[in-house]
């Protein structure tokens, strides 16, 4: 029963974060770095902080009286995810909602998969700890390894489906349903954001221990998390908020946030459901992880229901509008491929 529970709560967060983007898709006449921070504000600070001022009780002691060095560790993974995060914006932006959220969560999935046990490899690590040279020599490790080699070749066929999908149809129709569509800058942005994306999971592990005094307590387990979140979000909110003001500037778009010429009251509205939708993904996601661990398992669990999720919606927005047969039969195989490699690494950690 715990284990259903937990994969429904991962569904829940998988389904948030694989829709959060549709409500920016109605701001109208702002420059994305004006809409992306204002929606930001709500998934990086207003939200955590309320939810976890309902979940944890007095969160903030517990945050105060949190090791200097759990503090930076949970911050600094912030601030590199931030990276993530905001190239993952800019994904969005370039490539559209199916081939983005696949790409750049492909690459989530393999490296959020490795870098642990690499990182063990390099720098030593407790007894019967996972490592990268143990994998070698386990069926769940070949399962693993597999299973990323099957992902970065998704990965391949998804950017080949944007490639075609640039050649065939005229650039006013590829623009219809991706305003800003430009395959090679996408696939760069989307490939930074998956590799720096996995730091979330890391930075979990590194404020475990206000979580653990959260329960001690009395906190309910299953929102153990959300004091953590709020710590390992203002590292997020510091990387996107110092990007988007530099783009205000060069852009010369600060007077977005009070042109009386936009809808500024629908804007600001829609802005703020995207990025609650964006924080109710982990908020989500710590329930399922209470449920089923903090391993590899859960987070490719997370971005498996990503991936689905993501790509109905981009088939539903007809971002694949008006191409051949074969270029929108490539894109569902890409991310089929996808799929069946998160499932495997799911699989592989599951039997460690």
């Amino acid at each position: 029963m715990q284990a259903i529970l937990g994969v429904f709560f991962h569904f829940i967060g998988g389904f948030a974060s694989g829709s959060f983007y549709i409500p920016y898709k109605k701001v109208k006449n702002w420059a994305w770095e004006s809409y992306w921070i204002v929606g930001g504000f709500f998934s990086w600070l207003i939200v955590p902080f309320l939810a976890a001022w309902i979940t944890v009780p007095d969160f903030l002691a517990i945050i105060r009286n949190t090791s200097s060095t759990t503090l930076f560790w949970t911050y600094f993974m912030g601030v590199l995810w931030g990276i993530g995060g905001l190239t993952f914006g800019l994904a969005m932006r370039y490539l559209g909602l199916s081939l983005g959220m696949s790409v750049a969560l492909g690459y989530t999935s393999a490296f959020g998969s490795l870098i642990p046990p690499i990182y063990r490899d390099l720098f030593g690590h407790e007894a019967g700890a996972v490592t990268f040279s143990s994998m070698l020599h386990s069926n769940s490790g070949l399962l693993v390894l597999a299973g990323v080699v099957v992902c970065l070749l998704g990965i391949a066929i998804c950017g080949k489906a944007g490639v075609m999908k640039e050649r065939e149809l005229p650039e006013d129709q590829k623009k219809e349903s991706i305003q800003e569509f430009n395959l090679r800058k996408g696939l760069l942005v989307a490939t930074v954001s998956g590799i720096l994306s996995a730091c979330f999971n890391f930075g979990i592990e590194a404020g475990k221990p206000m979580a653990e005094i959260a329960v001690q307590q009395g906190s309910n387990p299953l929102f153990q998390n959300n004091v953590i979140f709020v710590v390992l979000l203002w590292g997020g909110l510091t990387t996107n908020l110092c990007w988007c003001m530099l783009l205000n500037a060069r852009n010369k778009t600060f007077g977005n946030y009070t042109d009386r010429s936009t809808p500024l009251a629908s804007n600001y509205l829609f802005a703020a459901i995207a990025g609650t939708t964006w924080f109710l993904q982990f908020f989500f996601y710590g329930m399922g992880e209470s449920k089923l661990g903090n391993g590899a398992s859960s987070w490719i669990l997370h971005m498996a229901f990503i991936i689905m999720v993501s790509s109905l919606w981009g088939i539903t927005l007809r971002e694949w509008k008006g191409v051949s047969s074969k270029t929108y039969g490539t894109i569902i195989a890409g991310i089929i491929t996808i799929m069946i490699s998160v499932l495997l690494v799911g699989y592989g950690n599951s039997l460690e």
